[in-house]
């Protein structure tokens, strides 16, 4: 008698799996951004009026009516809603109100100085964050640990406008080497730099810190000790990779953190970049900028968290991307 054959499914390449796993988060990624451009659309116009901040207080309504019709307010808010949305997919986000200029125009000329401040404070993060953390990790228990704990614990809990109004009583007005507002050379970087990274500096320090201590725990570091390895050796070549991984991820959040904190940082130091002029958007009530504006944080937080989810494979091989 002739045992029934039995069918293997064959299970799906890596390489599809990969690729629908990209695609779903791409989805996923573009419905969030849409939800956001609604509530920005929505919420910005509980503001009030633009038409009242543009036009003098003794201004007619006729002249009211003629400015609101001009700049296309006086359309209905459905209307305006949908055409705002047909323009996303082109990036056309409208005129401003107050530069009377395309929206991306004004963003694109604000983008490279945030983005300055950004990675400046992302590099002074990194720099101190993960000597410090792989430092207090190594000395656990002992007076080193402590003190970088007392540091990361100061960091957290201080405002950043607060970090900003001291460096600039300590660096600018008593001792005169720093500029304490502007944009130009390289020490006009340094103070608003710093500020900016204090946070992600206590941020950073401390998840490295607990994930090098559960990795120096583990079985293969004493088998790497025992066969006499260095400390050091052990530490760049074993323990430093395998506590990456939740500190990339907090890495790529604080990306987002860095640009969405460079809001107060700008107005601080007059840094002439997207945060500033958000600010300044929402307070003459430009509604295509503050829209944009938003969406432009919005977009940054979701295409870094992407590429963060996407890095797991190549920093852990044990991590694959799952269906």
């Amino acid at each position: 008698m002739t045992a029934p054959a039995v069918s293997v499914a064959k299970p799906p390449a890596a390489g599809a799996g990969v690729l629908r796993v990209v695609v779903t988060k791409v989805l996923t990624a573009i419905v969030v951004l849409f939800f956001v451009a609604t509530a920005a659309f929505f919420l910005v116009r509980l503001s009030g009026d633009p038409v009242k901040l543009i036009l003098p207080p003794d201004a007619s309504a006729a002249q009211e009516a003629t400015l609101r019709a001009s700049l296309g307010l006086d359309r209905p808010l459905l209307t305006q809603y949908l055409d705002y949305l047909g323009g996303l997919p082109r990036l056309h986000f409208g005129n401003s109100l107050v530069y009377d200029q395309p929206v991306s125009e004004v963003l694109l000329a604000r983008v490279p100085a945030t983005l300055e401040l950004a990675a400046a404070a992302l590099v002074i993060a990194l720099v101190l964050a993960i000597p410090a953390g792989a430092f207090a990790a190594l000395r656990r228990g002992r007076a080193g640990d402590s003190g970088v704990m007392a540091g990361v614990l100061i960091g957290q809990s201080t405002p950043a406008f607060w970090v900003g109004i001291v460096l600039i009583l300590i660096f600018a007005v008593q001792l005169q080497v720093l500029p304490a507002s502007g944009y130009g050379g390289f020490t006009h970087l340094i103070l608003p730099a710093v500020t900016l990274a204090v946070y992600s500096v206590a941020v950073i320090a401390r998840l490295l810190r607990s994930s090098m201590i559960d990795v120096l725990g583990s079985d293969y570091i004493r088998t790497a000790r025992a066969k006499g390895l260095s400390t050091g050796g052990i530490v760049v070549s074993h323990g430093m990779r395998n506590a990456a991984l939740p500190v990339v991820t907090v890495i790529g959040l604080e990306v987002g953190t860095l640009l969405g904190g460079a809001i107060l940082t700008e107005q601080v130091f007059s840094w002439p970049g997207i945060g500033r002029l958000t600010v300044e958007a929402i307070q003459n009530r430009d509604f295509p900028l503050v829209q944009a504006s938003v969406l432009f944080f919005a977009a940054t937080f979701v295409v870094v968290n992407l590429l963060v989810d996407l890095s797991y494979t190549v920093l852990d091989p044990r991590v694959r991307v799952t269906s």
